[in-house]
């Protein structure tokens, strides 16, 4: 039975950002390259590249032979232990990635260890050739690729552990990006930048510092599964006025200070403000993208001035997105005036196309169209009738949109103002919460809600239906 070896990475300039992944497949016993895999994918975070490139190493082993053993080596701590089985997979873009891996090759030929970056330069070069040739407007090509290098010259590095070793990876992971954390404008490891280094925001950014990195041990909630092996509980935080931990070199295995993980900078953060009242808003009438495109009520305009007086006295926002929707850019523009900014519409962050709902309340749809609405309250794959949008279709547009708006607006604190849907969806996938969510959630006219989102990846719900300015 062949044995192979697996080594995969991705990356992302800006985290959402320009991303690519990278992947090779060596001879265990000669070191020599079998097969080669790298390609740009658009605007993804690190972790859907990392996933992308591991999906394309196992798809490439496969090729060579359908029955080898496999031991993927990747530097990613988070890929390992989900792959592995001993951290729970909770973000809802990582569920399908990881699945799809997981069906490249049964499981019983499939081994994860996780290296050190300094190990893993042969995947993470082709994850950087394919992004600069995405960056041309060009196709990674093999025969341009100049990834491979001497490993013989390649330092020597302390073992890491048996495979998937949960402790020694973790303590090695941490001390790592301890040590990547430590030489950012002088700032000592593990703690955040200075203020004065920060964008201000008072309002939707708490001023503790964020729990620990995604990576480490103490903040992966382990399988339910009986069967799988859990991390160890984590000690509790030390004082705040504790030292900082030393950074250690990478691959080392002495024990890394439990408690908070490195700072990972200023977060992008999204203000998610819902338009004001409409006429068909106290009736409870769909009113979707397909409608009749209403403008704000009397009611609605002065809901939009009191969220502009409220949003300039916390003096936060950085920048103002609309739907291109009337009802969204009539209370943009009042924020906007009031802040002294411009709007920009995106059209993405309209609200979902109801289709023969528009314009009917809950009971009318009921009445008329009592299996498609049924239907469309069991699944999110189900559309409205007569050509609407379904929730599913809604979710993929606006995870593209939150993406590229991620990438255009990082470490700054912006203003969308959307509608239900948008809202919602975005709240949920911040949380890992499934479609049924959506049923479970309030969102008042000229409501405030706000998501931050960090450079690994994960995001924290930090307000959801504020009403306060209107009261």
């Amino acid at each position: 039975m062949p044995r192979f070896v697996v080594e995969a990475d991705g990356g992302s300039r800006g985290n959402p950002g320009p991303a690519g992944y990278g992947a090779v497949v060596l001879d265990p016993a000669s070191g020599e390259t079998l097969a080669e895999r790298a390609e740009y994918i658009g605007v993804a975070t690190n972790n859907v590249a990392e996933y992308k490139g591991l999906i394309a190493g196992l798809k490439a082993a496969r090729d060579l032979a359908a029955d080898a053993v496999v031991l993927v080596r990747m530097d990613s701590k988070l890929v390992v232990e989900q792959m592995s089985g001993r951290w729970k997979i909770k973000h809802p873009d990582m569920k399908p990635l990881a699945a799809e891996a997981a069906k490249v090759l049964p499981r019983a030929q499939v081994t994860y260890e996780w290296i050190p970056r300094e190990r893993n330069k042969h995947a993470d070069r082709l994850a950087n050739e394919a992004m600069d040739a995405g960056r041309r407007g060009e196709r990674w090509e093999p025969s341009g690729s100049a990834a491979v290098f001497d490993r013989a010259a390649a330092p020597a590095l302390p073992p890491a552990g048996p495979p998937g070793d949960p402790v020694a990876g973790a303590a090695a992971v941490r001390a790592a990006l301890a040590a990547g954390t430590g030489a950012r404008a002088g700032a000592p490891a593990g703690r955040p930048a200075p203020a004065a280094q920060a964008v201000a925001d008072t309002l939707f950014a708490d001023t503790a510092a964020r729990p620990g990195h995604p990576e480490a041990a103490d903040t992966i909630e382990p399988c339910l599964d009986s069967t799988t092996q859990t991390m160890p509980e984590p000690a509790p935080a030390g004082p705040a006025t504790a030292a900082a931990p030393t950074a250690r070199a990478a691959g080392s295995t002495a024990p890394a200070a439990p408690g908070w993980g490195p700072d990972l900078g200023t977060p992008a953060t999204f203000v998610l403000l819902r338009h004001g009242e409409t006429a068909l808003t106290p009736q409870k009438r769909f009113s979707g993208s397909g409608g009749s495109d209403p403008e704000l009520s009397e009611a609605g305009r002065r809901q939009a001035a009191a969220v502009a007086e409220s949003l300039a006295a916390r003096g936060t926002v950085q920048a103002v997105v609309s739907s291109p929707l009337r009802r969204c850019r009539e209370t943009a523009q009042a924020v906007a005036d009031r802040l002294g900014l411009t709007v920009t519409v995106e059209e993405g962050l309209r609200e979902v196309d109801f289709g023969a709902w528009e314009g009917l309340t809950f009971a009318e749809v009921r009445e008329r169209h009592p299996e498609d609405l049924q239907a469309w309250l069991d699944s999110p794959r189900a559309a409205p009738t007569g050509g609407g949008e379904s929730f599913a279709a809604a979710t993929r547009r606006i995870s593209a949109t939150r993406d590229r708006l991620l990438a255009a607006h990082a470490r700054r604190t912006t203003l969308l103002v959307t509608h239900v849907t948008p809202v919602k969806i975005l709240v949920r996938l911040a949380l890992g919460a499934p479609p049924e969510s959506l049923f479970r959630m309030e969102l008042s006219a000229a409501s405030l809600s706000a998501v931050a989102y960090y450079a690994d990846g994960n995001a924290s719900v930090r307000l959801l239906n504020d009403t306060a300015h209107l009261r």
